[in-house]
């Protein structure tokens, strides 16, 4: 029962998390790319550029293509990759709908906050609360769709990285601002955001999975590794070593943890032995239970590309 409760609870998070995330993509678009008219890649970016050109609604335009997209690729996704980015397209679409109803002045156009003329400030902005919204629904396995699962369907049948296909698409897109403005201001503005957003979307995700090793030496390992074991929920493996100028046999206590533990860590130590020797280091790439999934091709896949 335990179990299966706890996969309910992390899914119910998701989507929870999932829709905060969204919630911030939508309110930065609508409060300050679109009043400025800038757009960037993705399918968001695709029905911006529809909307500056013709004035159809930019959320009727995302569903519109993401329904298409998704419908394609059912059978390639799986089930639940479409249905978390279901979820994700929908709220999106309702949360574009509200904001710019909220944002709207009394002509009906976008209202520009951060007065005339500020596009660049508009621009960076935008790109920082898009990436964070990103940061926050991709960190929960979410995903806005669009040129996601376009790259997802080439990288299922063809050898090239998702990034190298989202990339390819996202400037093809911001380079199609030029056929509606005439200005190549907007272009780089686009190519800033989408700058700007991948890279907030990178710390962001680096800053939560991020983890560390501790070393610890106590006389007292075995009380400190059942308390990390028990209340920091974190494994311990207990390495042998030997005092040089003691010359006495000891445990060494080597644990690997989320960066946002530590503290829980070193509370836990000092509140058994004060005294106790502790090193911390940062690890780059921590696979396994608890931490992220492994991903490499399988045996046959390999033998069959071979």
């Amino acid at each position: 029962m335990t179990f299966h409760y706890s996969n309910a609870w992390q899914e119910i998070k998701d989507y929870v998390l999932i829709f905060l995330g969204i919630a911030l993509y939508a309110l930065s678009w609508c409060a300050f790319l679109l009043p400025y008219q800038i757009s960037t890649g993705g399918v968001t970016g695709i029905s911006a550029v529809i909307y500056y050109a013709t004035q159809f609604p930019m959320q009727n335009a995302y569903l519109a293509i993401n329904a298409v997209l998704l419908l394609g690729g059912a059978k390639v996704l799986g089930f639940k990759f479409c249905v978390k980015t279901g979820f994700a397209i929908l709220s999106l679409y309702i949360m574009l709908d509200l904001f710019q109803l909220l944002f709207a002045g009394p002509d009906g156009k976008p209202v520009q906050f951060l007065g005339e003329d500020q596009d660049f400030m508009a621009c960076i902005i935008g790109a920082m609360i898009c990436g964070l919204g990103l940061g926050i629904a991709f960190s929960s396995n979410g995903t806005t769709g669009g040129t996601d699962i376009i790259a997802a369907i080439v990288n299922k049948y063809r050898n090239v990285s998702m990034g190298r296909v989202i990339f390819i698409v996202d400037c093809f897109i911001v380079f199609s601002c030029y056929f509606v403005f005439h200005d190549w201001k907007r272009v780089v503005f686009g190519f800033v955001t989408m700058f700007m957003m991948t890279q907030t979307l990178d710390y962001y995700m680096n800053r939560i999975r991020q983890s560390v090793q501790f070393f610890i030496i106590s006389k007292n390992y075995e009380q400190i590794a059942e308390a990390i074991t028990t209340i920091a929920h974190r494994g311990c493996t207990l390495l042998d070593s030997e005092g040089y100028y003691s010359k006495q046999n000891s445990k060494i206590i080597m644990v690997i943890a989320r960066q946002k533990e530590s503290n829980t860590i070193f509370r836990i130590v000092k509140s058994i032995d004060p005294d106790a020797f502790i090193t911390q280091s940062n690890v780059i790439g921590v696979f396994g239970k608890g931490f992220d999934v492994l991903k490499v091709k399988a045996k046959k896949e390999l033998e069959k590309k071979a």
